[in-house]
Parts: structure tokens; C-alpha cells; sequence
């Protein structure tokens, strides 16, 4: 898998003069911090710090003190120690959201009750946190504050007007009124222009639908026309900037091609193949060992995914339904008895057909999600972050 080079992926500086006359000093505004999991691996590495982080969390969760805790405390506990590390809230990263949920089930798996105690959840928080810090470097959250200069300067720049036609074209058609124009034109925009993501509810209530109340309601309602499409989506881009100016919106912004690339790297190391398929069918419950079910291929997948620079089944329905051709490709999926040999040799086979498939039309994938309450308030936009230097 091959990472886009538009440049989300790095750091955005962003300088405002300062002091009085001469320019003199100026002050670096930090509108973006990438989320690679450095962080969570130095303090669950940092055995007295993490110690300590356990040890007060599971006091705060065990309110009766019999010193065990259920599954359903565990996942707010998690989330709360994420949030107080960066990580974006639950639903921002699907990858991240897998390794939580995938833990947190075998964390009670044959257990009577459900429950764990101090030692199983220092241990399973370990997990989970390693966990989302191996999937956050291998695919890096950008956390972007928008404030609406970016988007001020979008409109302000010679991409404004090639960008607008372009829209029009897929937009615009005869009777089609002005307001549904500029609403599938902010769904085309991106936060590549300064612009939030349309889909979210409270980017619409709170951004989008009062600067759109901004302007001529009896305009809005007319068939749209080239000129005052172009004239009306400046007007409303400059009032979801003045809304941005009030109400900074915090996004988590992933963007992803799969390509293929990383698992044919995968099966041209045969040593690393090998080694990650033994430990797979280790990993295959005893009632499924020689069962070749759809689920059980998916779920062995689904621990190869990293190796392979896949995303985990169910994150990306485009590469989903790859595997599930793949997976009928291979004549796999259908319950049929097979042994070790030929358990590896289909999990093999099915990687092969998927890097094909990829390789031959990859798949892009970007996502932006508002992120609400829980990173509001953490430390990713008050610590003192340091910028690479350029």
C-alpha cells in the first residue's frame, strides 16, 4: 500500500506576523498534528508511567472494590485513555476500532462472568494500545483544526474558478435549483479546500445550514445558472469560513491507496510468509482447524492484514468485496475439510488473487470525520508539539 503524496500527511505551518514595526517576530500556528502512535508506544513502554495509569484507572472503574472488572467497563476506560493521548473518538479510524473490539471480546472469551482482573486488564490495555499504535503507524491520523483560513485562501486563489466549473459540470443541469447545487458542491469540496465534510450532522447544523441561511432565500430556490452558481458558492464558502472563524472544527483525515504492493512484498518473503501462516493456524480455534468457512478465512485474513498492508475485513467495503472474489477465486469459503497444507496454501492463493485485483484497479479510500467532545479538550493542539524541521 502506497500512501498519498497530496501532503496530508505531513506538517502545516502557518505563520502570523507579530510584534510592531519591522515585522520583527513571527509566531507558527500549528492547524495540523499527525497521530502515529509514537506516543502510546512510549508510555506503554514506560513500565512505572503505564503502571501507574492502570493502577489509577482500574481504582476509578472498580467502585465496589472486588477487584474485578466487566467487559462493558473496559471499552469507556480505553476510550478515556486514547482520548488523553490523541487518539480520535470512537468510529474515526475503523482500523483502530477493530484491534479495540477484537481485544476487548478475547479478553472475556471463556470466562464465566465476563469479568477481568488488575493484571488481565493491564495486560489487554497493553494489547489494545500497541495495537492501534502499530495500525496508527502504518496508517497515520492527520487531526486538522480548521478555523477557515484555508478556505479563505482556496477562494482567494487562481484553483477557485477551475475548481467551481469542474463542479458545475457534475452538479448543474437545467431546473436543478441553486440550493441542491451548493449543497453536492460542498460534497465534492474537501478538506483539501478548507471544507469540512457535508456528511457530518453537526458540521451541517452548526457550519453549514446557517451560512447558508446567509444568503437569498428566494435565490436558493431558482434553477441554477452557471454565473450565479459561481457567485453564490463564493458567497456561501466565505460564510462557512466565518462560521469556521467562531466554531473551529476538529477533523480526522486518513487518506489510503491499496495497491497491491504490500502483499506482494509479503509473498516474496517467503521466511515472513511462512512464519505469519504457522502462527495464524495456531491462532484458528480448535472447532474450525479443518474447516475452510468463509468466516474463519476472513478472520485468518484479518491477522495478516498488517503484514500485507491490508485494512482489516469490514473497514473498506471496496476491498472487501476483493477478497470475497478473491475468496471464490480460490474455490475457498465453503466449509469444505482441508489440513494445515492446504489451509496456508488457500489463505496463499486467496493473498495472490487480492494483490492481482489491486494491482489492476487499487482502490483509494479518504475519510474525514468530525471529531467531537473528546479530543476537544486533550493536548494535541495545546502541547507543544514541534514541527520537523523543513
Amino acid at each position: 500500500m502506497e500512501r498519498s503524496s497530496s501532503g496530508w500527511f505531513g506538517w502545516k505551518r502557518k505563520k502570523k506576523a507579530r510584534g510592531g514595526a519591522g515585522g520583527g517576530e513571527e509566531e507558527e500556528q500549528q492547524h495540523k498534528v499527525v497521530v502515529d502512535g509514537s506516543e502510546i508506544r512510549e508510555l506503554v513502554e514506560d513500565r512505572e508511567a503505564f503502571g501507574m495509569l492502570v493502577d489509577s484507572k482500574f481504582r476509578q472503574l472498580d467502585a465496589d472494590g472486588h477487584g474485578r472488572l466487566s467487559v462493558q467497563e473496559l471499552r469507556p476506560a480505553v476510550a478515556d485513555i486514547g482520548a488523553a493521548l490523541g487518539l480520535p473518538a470512537e468510529s474515526a479510524s475503523p482500523n483502530t476500532d477493530h484491534i479495540c473490539s477484537e481485544v476487548l471480546s478475547e479478553l472475556t472469551h471463556g470466562t464465566s462472568k465476563g469479568e477481568v482482573s488488575k493484571a488481565e486488564f493491564q495486560e489487554a490495555l497493553s494489547d489494545i494500545l500497541l495495537g492501534m499504535a502499530a495500525g496508527l503507524k502504518r496508517d497515520p491520523l492527520v487531526i486538522l483544526r480548521m478555523d477557515g483560513e484555508d478556505l479563505r485562501d482556496f477562494v482567494a486563489s487562481s484553483r477557485y474558478e477551475p475548481s467551481a466549473a469542474a463542479i458545475f459540470s457534475q452538479v448543474g443541469s437545467e431546473g436543478v435549483p441553486l440550493r441542491q447545487c451548493l449543497l453536492a458542491a460542498l460534497d465534492q469540496l474537501s478538506v483539501d479546500h478548507g471544507v469540512p465534510p457535508a456528511s457530518d450532522a453537526w458540521a451541517v447544523e452548526n457550519i453549514i445550514e446557517p451560512a447558508l441561511q446567509q444568503l437569498p432565500a428566494d435565490q436558493l430556490e431558482q434553477p441554477a445558472t452557471r454565473d450565479g452558481f459561481f457567485r453564490q458558492l463564493k458567497e456561501l464558502l466565505g460564510a462557512v469560513a466565518d462560521r469556521l472563524q467562531e466554531h473551529p472544527v476538529i477533523v480526522a483525515h486518513t487518506e489510503n491507496t491499496y495497491d497491491g504492493s504490500g502483499v506482494r512484498r509479503l509473498l516474496a518473503n517467503k521466511f515472513e510468509l511462512d512464519k505469519l501462516l504457522d502462527s495464524v493456524w495456531r491462532g484458528v480455534p480448535a472447532e474450525h482447524k479443518n474447516k475452510a468457512s468463509k468466516e474463519c478465512l476472513i478472520a485468518a485474513l484479518d491477522k495478516m492484514a498488517d503484514a500485507a498492508s491490508l485494512p482489516y475485513y469490514g473497514a473498506v467495503k471496496q476491498v472487501d468485496a476483493v477478497v470475497d472474489e478473491a475468496i471464490k477465486t480460490a474455490n475457498a469459503g465453503d466449509g469444505k475439510t482441508v489440513d494445515e497444507a492446504e489451509f496456508k496454501k488457500l489463505l496463499t492463493d486467496i493473498l495472490g488473487a487480492v494483490m492481482r485485483r489491486l494491482n489492476s484497479n487499487p482502490v483509494f479510500v479518504s475519510t474525514s470525520t468530525v471529531v467531537h467532545e473528546p479530543l476537544s479538550g486533550s493536548a494535541l493542539f495545546s502541547s507543544q508539539q514541534q514541527a520537523p524541521s523543513e
